[in-house]
């Protein structure tokens, strides 16, 4: 039998809400709970099912029952005729979200709203199984992240459908120790699974991704013949080849350079792209395009002065990019190292500069960009080198600074382009970051899927309210007290909001911070 927890007193402030009366003596409706009513919708008798948004005492114990501590109020309430608990009523307000279509795989709203006196009743586990997320757990497409808070841990598995995000993208949002790198830890392992099997890129400025290496050699992971690899990328085997960097990497590599070294520059960039052969050059044929471009005078005997900006320009070129351990004449990291199905490849970024870092994230996102591009239109057949036949999953650690509100960065219009054209073409993009009041607000607009974690910063709590529609403004209040491992998910890949208990990791969790009374015992 359902189990009543109180009857509709009206409605509420709003067309979406009403208001219900609850004893709730077993303080079983939590805030974030979801209750139904049944209506007749269509011809159809149906549970219209919503969630408790607030609550509030409408009848309390008196307060002189409170003032003895060691005497209970129930004692005290019986000896005058009280009914005990039953003395205490609640108000709480629903929010509806309608009952669930299969056919739209969503909920629809009646816009009927319950009838005063009718009764409430608390939706059991199994229903909001059925419900709450889009994909079951280890179907294919899901993402098992872990089970609704307001039940027992276990009870209501959440699975995020990977298609909803992979089309979309998805942002990780959390203050520093959240648990935000352990999250995102949670969804690469459920996107290497069997039944994913994805292709990803992870951006990884701190060195917390390598322990995902411990998949190859656990069992959940394996099916058959499939283990799914980790390949890392250390600063000192990542490599840009130079000639794939645009003029404006170029110019982001050589900060304040005066008008007329942009203008020699773009000259020279130019000149250098029409006279090599398919576009490739070296840095010292890249330097003689910059010498041959240049508006030297010849002097008495005939020889051409070299202009003192070409000099300028020629020192500033060699600072950046000769001997860098990174951008050089050869080597490339090419794509089809980096993006196979059942592969997660981290760039560690850590020891790189940060303009450095900005370049090689700017230049490795336009390359399989244009890949998948290609490759969609048939520009590119089997085999050749750009051909990505599968869709990609790139998810960038503290894009802040990839993507800076206030500022400009190399990577950010790469990211803009791909959050907005990606889906396309099977390129998708994860965001992470602790600062989204430092994040560009357009790069966090184009996330349809949010996992949102503790956030106290009012700052960055008014860019999560102003960036995205689809958490409710009763979840966003829920911000500031959320514990370490819960999370407000959101968006395209879940039917409604929920409030989720992150589930334990299978890899040891490799952003642990760093003990530093214990480092000093040591030492």
């Amino acid at each position: 039998m359902p189990h009543c927890i109180g009857t509709v007193k009206g409605p509420g402030e709003t067309p979406n809400e009403y208001t219900l009366i609850a004893p709730d003596p077993e303080r079983q409706v939590k805030h974030g709970e979801f209750v139904y009513y049944n209506a007749w919708v269509d011809g159809e008798s149906r549970d219209i099912l919503g969630r408790v948004t607030a609550r509030q005492a409408v009848r309390i114990y008196p307060d002189n029952f409170m003032a003895d501590p060691g005497v209970a109020p129930d004692d005290i309430a019986g000896l005058l005729g009280y009914d005990g608990g039953a003395s205490e009523l609640f108000e709480l307000t629903v929010t509806v979200l309608g009952y669930h279509s299969g056919a739209m795989g969503d909920f629809v709203n009646p816009r009927v709203p319950p009838a005063g006196g009718s009764p409430i009743y608390i939706a059991d586990d199994e229903l909001l199984v059925q419900v709450l997320s889009k994909r079951r757990r280890g179907e294919r497409g899901s993402a098992y992240l872990g089970s609704l808070l307001s039940r027992a841990d276990g009870a209501v598995p959440v699975a995020l459908d990977v298609r909803g995000f992979t089309s979309t993208h998805l942002a990780i949002i959390a203050s520093t120790g959240s648990g935000k790198s352990y999250l995102a830890g949670v969804l690469l392992e459920e996107m290497l699974m069997p039944h994913n099997r994805a292709a990803v890129l992870i951006v990884d400025p701190h060195g917390e991704y390598t322990t995902l290496q411990e998949m190859a050699n656990l069992a959940p992971f394996s099916e058959g013949n499939y283990h799914p690899r980790v390949r890392i990328f250390t600063p000192d085997s990542i490599r840009v080849r130079i000639d794939t960097l645009t003029l404006p990497d170029l110019r982001y590599l050589l900060p304040n350079l005066s008008d007329k070294m942009h203008y020699q520059l773009g000259r020279a960039f130019n000149f250098a792209k029409r006279s090599s052969k398919n576009g490739h050059y070296t840095l010292e044929q890249f330097l003689i395009a910059v010498r041959q471009t240049s508006e030297g005078k010849k002097d008495e005997t005939g020889f051409e002065n070299e202009d003192p900006t070409t000099g300028a320009l020629i020192w500033r070129i060699q600072s950046a990019l000769g001997n860098n351990r990174i951008f050089n004449d050869f080597e490339n990291l090419e794509l089809e190292e980096l993006f196979k199905p059942g592969q997660a490849t981290v760039l560690q970024l850590n020891e790189v500069d940060r303009r450095e870092q900005q370049v090689i994230v700017a230049t490795l996102l336009r390359r399989v960009y244009q890949a998948r591009m290609d490759t969609a239109k048939g520009k590119v057949a089997r085999g050749d080198k750009g051909h990505v036949p599968y869709p990609v999953f790139c998810l960038v650690e503290e894009a802040h600074n990839y993507a800076p509100a206030n500022a400009e960065a190399v990577s950010s219009e790469v990211l803009k382009t791909i959050l907005s054209e990606g889906r396309k073409f099977g390129v998708s993009i994860g965001l992470i970051t602790q600062r989204p009041g430092k994040l560009d607000s357009d790069v966090l607009s184009q996330c349809m899927t949010q996992c949102i974690m503790r956030i106290t910063n009012p700052i960055d709590q008014n860019r999560i309210a102003e960036s995205i529609e689809s958490v409710g403004r009763d979840l966003l209040k829920e911000l500031p007290s959320l514990s370490k491992g819960q999370a407000i998910v959101s968006g395209a890949s879940v039917n409604t909001p929920v409030l989720l208990r992150i589930r334990q990791r299978i890899t040891r969790h490799g952003g642990v911070d760093l003990d530093a009374p214990g480092v000093g015992e040591v030492v």
